[in-house]
């Protein structure tokens, strides 16, 4: 007796259909394929509908890829625009009209980069209402700005403004910090969980911090970039932060040394400078510049070369 063929089920249209990546708004192009944009980058598709995992050359040279490549870059410099401009708002502690966070939510990157930071709410003056603190989750115009506060509860805000503290001037910041780690919340601007310092007694007594001295890097080069990548001027010397704090300009300056960009460097001295570039006593730069002048100093010293000696001196 003749042994039955075994036949492969049929593939449903319902299946064959999920194969095709529909999640992307895609752009023929040349022989069936398709180009399109995810998470900032050019991804391409081919005829059959399937994502491929990188893109074929023959595309990549096209005239419609190299359009997409400059939304890219567009998009990139964008997200970017948008984490400088909150950050603004956080280290100058400048109240934020509530239009505003209405007109910019709907953009991704905006909403993004202001999903999760804590706000408190504020009014038309400016004046900050402490009792009302949480953490952003939404915001709708006709509800007001979702938050959740210390209680782990949602508040719909409508206060004209809000304002979006330094760390250092968040009270509670502990208990704030718990519930967003219980509820899985990230942040894209760094509030949180950013590093913040305060003057101790002894410095409060000097006009420049010394513990950041003596950080060697093979080449001044190497410390000039890596001030550029940390978003750091570097005039005369000095990696520069520039702090308002209650409307008042105050610059935060780190010696990393200057000549021959070739040559090795030392980095020395952190102060505080005013308007007309007058040295401060660090008991009148406020809590906000301080923390910022210090975790610039911290940033770049971290990255200076350490020595067998050093090494094995952290390791004891």
């Amino acid at each position: 007796m003749a042994k039955a063929k075994e036949t492969l089920p049929k593939k449903s249209p319902k299946k064959a259909a999920s194969a095709v990546d529909n999640s992307i708004p895609w752009l023929e192009a040349d022989k069936g394929y398709a180009l399109g944009i995810l998470a900032g980058k050019l991804v391409a598709r081919n005829p059959q509908g399937k994502k491929l995992s990188s893109v074929p050359k023959t595309l990549k040279d096209t005239e419609l890829a190299e359009q997409l490549l400059a939304a890219c870059e567009w998009l990139a410099v964008h997200r970017t625009e948008c984490l400088w401009q909150i950050e603004t708002w956080m280290l100058r502690s400048l109240p934020v009209p509530r239009e505003v966070l209405e007109a910019v939510w709907p953009d991704p990157d905006w909403s993004d980069m202001l999903r999760n930071l804590v706000v408190v709410a504020a009014d038309a003056k400016g004046t900050p209402q402490a009792s009302q603190t949480g953490l952003l989750r939404d915001v709708d115009a006709k509800k007001g700005m979702g938050v959740v506060d210390r209680d782990g509860e949602t508040q719909w805000l409508k206060t004209p403004q809000i304002m979006i503290p330094h760390p250092i001037l968040i009270d509670g910041i502990e208990d704030l910090r718990e519930i967003a780690a219980d509820m899985e919340f990230t942040q894209a601007v760094e509030q949180l969980f950013r590093p913040i310092f305060s003057a101790t007694a002894e410095q409060n007594k000097s006009e420049r911090i010394t513990d950041f001295r003596q950080g060697k890097f093979d080449q001044l080069n190497f410390v000039t970039s890596l001030c550029r990548r940390l978003g750091y001027q570097v005039r005369g010397g000095y990696a520069c932060n520039k702090v308002w704090e209650n409307g008042t300009p105050m610059e935060a300056r780190f010696w990393v040394g200057e000549g021959a960009p070739e040559y090795e460097t030392y980095t020395d001295d952190l102060v505080f400078v005013d308007e007309e570039q007058k040295p401060q006593a660090i008991a009148n730069v406020g809590p906000v510049t301080f923390s910022e002048g210090m975790r610039m100093a911290s940033q770049i010293y971290a990255k200076r070369k350490v020595e067998q000696e050093e090494k094995e001196g952290d390791e004891a």
